[in-house]
């Protein structure tokens, strides 16, 4: 299994930024959601980051709140999360990561969650709704667990709280680069730029940005920023939702989106 560390050293070497594609665990049902991971692995997507469906995803826009729904309509649970994990863990030894809610955590016990979690083959945890002053114990359960710490930055995290983030971050800092919920955007402010060349100059911790990212050129132009990677979930959910009546269809255009996306990870 490869660690986070080696992954993003490897990719610096070729020049390259990382691709990390998100998708949610079950959308839109178990087997399709398998061979949706494996195509998006497959495609040659550096990390993988898998979405644990709640009913209540406040970081999250319409488009994911509806796959979380259709992943928990077909009966997804945490239990279920974590052999599907096992089952991609099968095949693929690039890091996965789990973007989940402090409740799912909390209701299996944050000791178990990450016990499970490690033997799932977990390689990074990012609770989208734990600020850093509450996060010790989960800290604390990663270390022994060896599992990386992901955390968020927004455009209005201040300089002093950025360099605290990263203080706790041991896997790479997940960049919003925009206020609001998740959801692709066809363009790009300049003032995210500007956020990750911010952040760039406050830490040597790898830097990941998310939200809104939805074409080559937002990943090209984020890297060619400062950024070590871009995280790409919403667009790939709308492929999802777009073919629903289709599967074969659905598998063919994530692998080609995937792909496509990727080739604009090269620096330049």
């Amino acid at each position: 299994m490869k660690t986070y560390r080696q992954a993003f050293e490897e990719l610096r070497a070729k020049r390259e930024g990382a691709l990390i594609a998100f998708t949610v665990i079950g959308d839109p049902d178990y087997n399709t959601s398998l061979k949706i991971a494996k195509k998006i692995a497959d495609a040659g997507a550096d990390m993988l980051e898998l979405g644990l469906a709640f009913s209540d995803p406040i970081a999250d826009g319409p488009t994911i709140q509806e796959a979380d729904m259709r992943a928990l309509e077909c009966g997804i649970n945490t239990d279920r999360a974590f052999s599907f994990v096992k089952e991609i863990r099968k095949r693929t030894k690039i890091p996965i990561g789990l973007l989940c809610y402090y409740n799912l955590v909390y209701q299996r016990g944050i000791k178990k969650f990450y016990e499970d979690s490690r033997k799932a083959g977990v390689s990074s945890i990012l609770i989208a709704d734990m600020p850093i002053e509450e996060s010790d114990e989960a800290a604390m359960h990663s270390k022994a667990n060896s599992i990386d710490t992901v955390f968020m930055a927004s455009p209005l995290t201040d300089d002093e709280r950025i360099k605290k983030i990263a203080l706790k971050v041991t896997g790479f800092v997940y960049v919003v680069s925009r206020l609001g919920i998740t959801g692709a955007r066809s363009s790009m402010e300049k003032s995210a730029l500007e956020f990750v060349k911010r952040m760039r100059r406050l830490t040597d911790k790898p830097l990941c940005v998310g939200f809104g990212i939805s074409k080559p050129m937002h990943v090209k132009s984020f890297i060619n920023a400062g950024a070590d990677g871009a995280i790409v979930g919403s667009a790939i959910v709308n492929i999802i939702s777009k073919n629903l009546g289709d599967k074969e269809k659905m598998l063919n255009e994530v692998y080609e989106y995937v792909k496509s996306m990727k080739l604009s990870t090269k620096q330049t």
